[in-house]
């Protein structure tokens, strides 16, 4: 890619609702900045942008004690140099296995979460996810999490330096199926069909009274 549609890429990124806003330079967590929005938690630490980042919504709403989490978002850089995620650590989970499908090595599976070795382009965008980027698993939950709650997750770079970031629970990207809605109207035809009733039973108690009169 030449640089200016690099340029404009990282102008969309940095202009867009949850683009991360720069911190001071520097390679120490002190440095770095945190955000929540509706999409996921941001951060940035140096030259890099940590957006939207979340464990994909589980089945049910809750990670088991035990479970894998898959790990979504984006690394963005402002750098004109490539940089490197060489980790990822944390005490709510085990390790980490990472499937990236641009590497001709096999998935990365680290019990200490360390030599992840994925590359952050210079001036581009790191994707975390299933499909157009690295594929990465916080494996061995420790503990239940649902939506709403988060875990502390540590990121490592080679050059812009460490940021560690409360990761929420993602929520559903599709409407939930609910329970069919109450047939109101149903229910006025019920009552309709009971006062007709009614009506026909005092009409027949009528003709019945006149008929014994006449008698």
């Amino acid at each position: 890619m030449n640089r200016a549609p690099r340029a404009a890429v990282m102008g969309v990124l940095l202009l867009s609702p949850i683009a991360l806003t720069a911190c001071s330079a520097g390679q120490v967590a002190q440095t770095a900045e945190q955000q929540r929005d509706q999409v996921g938690t941001m951060a940035s630490v140096g030259d890099v942008k940590l957006r939207a980042l979340n464990l994909a919504y589980p089945t049910g709403g809750t990670y088991s004690s035990g479970s894998d989490a898959r790990l979504v978002g984006a690394v963005a850089s402002t750098a004109n140099t490539e940089d490197t995620l060489v980790s990822i650590e944390g005490e709510a989970f085990d390790g980490v296995e990472v499937l990236d499908p641009d590497s001709a090595a096999p998935a990365a599976d680290s019990s200490g979460s360390a030599d992840l070795d994925l590359p952050v382009p210079p001036e581009g965008i790191l994707f975390l996810t299933n499909g157009g980027g690295p594929t990465i698993t916080l494996t061995g939950l420790t503990e239940e999490i649902g939506v709403g709650q988060s875990i502390d997750v540590t990121f490592v770079f080679e050059e812009a330096g460490e940021v560690t970031v409360p990761v929420p629970v993602g929520t559903p990207n599709r409407d939930l199926p609910r329970g069919e809605a109450f047939d109101f109207h149903g229910e006025e035809e019920v009552a309709g069909d009971e006062g007709s009733v009614e009506e026909n039973s005092g009409q027949e108690a009528r003709e019945q009274e006149s008929a014994d009169e006449e008698n």
